[in-house]
């Protein structure tokens, strides 16, 4: 039973609910002018309530017929109910997604710390499959790697720095190389891409833990322990006939497909293969200032650098297919053969004719082709005996030595310098002349320790005295020795010893000197 209207307001929403009947009937029950229902038979009450639910649903029905007869106001409202389910529905997707994303990023930094899935565009389809040849490496004794995080492990680096080292990007802010040119003997420049110190651990520890442990030819000679070019020239002693062979652009030919291939021909997985590869090679790049960054944009395809420990190392692997092929054309045709880097020799004693020589050089010149390398068209000499005969800087007529013209220069330079001391005088193209001395000096001892060792006592006894640092301009003896150790038996910084020197004083008017003094 209803309380009773507190206000006349609310006494007009009960009638305007039910209907004034009602409302009289409840009020009377409520002051007990009436009985409640069900306390009398036939209850008129009974009546006026039945009459009063029917006219509320007279009322509703005639609410909805009329909407019924509204079009407009039909699509309106329809119009509204779908807006209003796209936008629910909208937010939903919304928030979903956002989860989605959110379970993807956390799922995705969780690999990451165990896995390597990508190291860049056109390079990481083979990041999944981590097969390796087990037996192929056990028989070689090389190291075995069951995915890239445990290759991180034996290299001692975080997963993430070795996926850093190994990232291939078309455009970078940042690069792993300092780059330089240096003159090459034959005329032109040669770029030098020297690792940065993280980098260049990382490809030493490459070259020591799996490029050394690879069985190559016995004709390599480049780059091997106990092997160099005066191994590479000792079988062409006493030769009638030396031909030498220079492949061209060797090290920007092999692209990082060719790399990768080596380590896979090895045994190693796709994964390990591409990481390794990757750490090995980089493309040739320029720098792009723009808005005030520095931009590192790659060239082209990524190959060998020259100036990384590995880059000989794979080389030499890469060419064990190449030295078996040459070699079997040597003996086929009664030639000796050796490989030094991209310098191919060949030599045979006896008489031999043009045709024979043609034929060799047809032939390997298709093997290098067929290997994927070139000739070089400039670089071939066919040499015979009458005349000096060289191999990688090496005389073979008949015994290991140097040039003779070279000796007798450098040994009239070095009587200049222990007569007049370093200054005026030159050797080699370098700015330090005592440094480049030792070094021709140590180079005619290797090939020939008779002559180079005297050569050598009195280029140190030079360097005692004027100090290794003693440039071609170099004046007095005494100056431009090598710095002292200070106080502490540490050696001085390199802020120190680099500091700029003082403008020399010009050196007193020297008394003219013969021609075959001036060196």
């Amino acid at each position: 039973m209803s309380a009773k209207p507190n206000r006349r307001q609310e006494l007009y929403d009960r009638i305007r609910n039910s209907s004034k009947d009602e409302v009289i009937l409840e009020e009377m029950i409520r002051l007990g002018f009436w009985p409640r229902a069900g306390e009398i038979p036939a209850d008129p009450g009974d009546e006026i309530r039945r009459r009063g639910e029917l006219q509320r649903q007279l009322d509703e029905l005639r609410r909805k017929a009329s909407r019924l007869y509204n079009e407009a106001s039909l699509i309106r409202e329809a119009r509204k109910q779908r807006l209003a389910d796209a936008r629910r529905k909208k937010q939903e997707t919304r928030e979903r997604r956002e989860r989605e994303r959110q379970e993807r990023a956390a799922a995705w930094a969780a690999r990451k710390q165990h896995e390597v899935v990508y190291l860049g565009e056109g390079v990481s389809s083979g990041l999944a499959e981590h097969t390796s040849d087990v037996g192929r490496l056990q028989a070689a004794g090389l190291p075995l790697f069951a995915d890239p995080g445990a290759l991180a492990q034996a290299m001692g680096v975080p997963l993430g720095e070795l996926r850093f080292l190994a990232f291939h990007r078309r455009v970078a802010t940042l690069t792993h190389y300092r780059r330089f040119q240096i003159a090459k003997k034959s005329g032109g420049t040669r770029l030098i891409s020297a690792p940065m110190p993280r980098l260049k651990r990382a490809q030493a520890w490459v070259l020591r833990n799996v490029l050394d442990k690879v069985a190559l030819h016995e004709a390599a000679h480049g780059f091997r322990g106990g092997r160099s070019i005066v191994s590479n020239a000792a079988p062409h002693v006493g030769a009638d006939v030396v031909i030498n062979l220079d492949v061209e652009n060797f090290f920007p030919t092999i692209t990082l497909p060719r790399v990768k291939g080596v380590f896979r021909a090895l045994g190693y997985s796709e994964a390990i293969a591409t990481i390794l590869a990757l750490l090995c090679t980089e493309p040739e790049t320029t720098e792009v200032e723009l808005d005030g960054r520095t931009y590192y944009v790659g060239l082209g395809d990524r190959v060998l650098p020259q100036g990384s420990p590995a880059s000989p190392a794979v080389t030499n692997a890469l060419c064990r297919r190449l030295d078996r092929r040459l070699d079997g054309l040597a003996e086929q045709l009664g030639f000796e053969y050796t490989r030094y880097a991209d310098d191919l020799t060949f030599s045979r004693r006896g008489d031999i004719r043009s045709t024979e020589v043609g034929e060799l050089l047809g032939k390997a010149a298709d093997i290098v082709r067929h290997e994927g390398f070139r000739v070089h068209p400039d670089k071939t000499r066919v040499m015979r005996r009458g005349r000096q005969m060289e191999v990688t800087g090496v005389v073979v007529n008949d015994k290991l030595s140097v040039d003779r013209k070279t000796l007798r220069r450098f040994r009239a330079a070095l009587f200049q310098v222990e007569k007049d001391g370093p200054a005026g005088k030159r050797w080699g193209d370098g700015p330090r002349l005592l440094a480049s001395m030792h070094g021709y000096a140590s180079f005619v001892t290797m090939v020939d320790r008779a002559r180079g060792e005297p050569l050598l006592r009195r280029v140190q006894a030079l360097i005692e005295r004027y100090g290794v640092g003693a440039s071609n301009a170099s004046a007095a003896p005494g100056e431009g020795k090598a710095a002292a150790p200070t106080a502490t038996g540490e050696a001085p910084s390199a802020a120190q010893t680099d500091a700029p020197e003082p403008e020399p004083t010009p050196p007193a008017p020297q008394p003219k000197k013969k021609k075959w003094r001036l060196w």
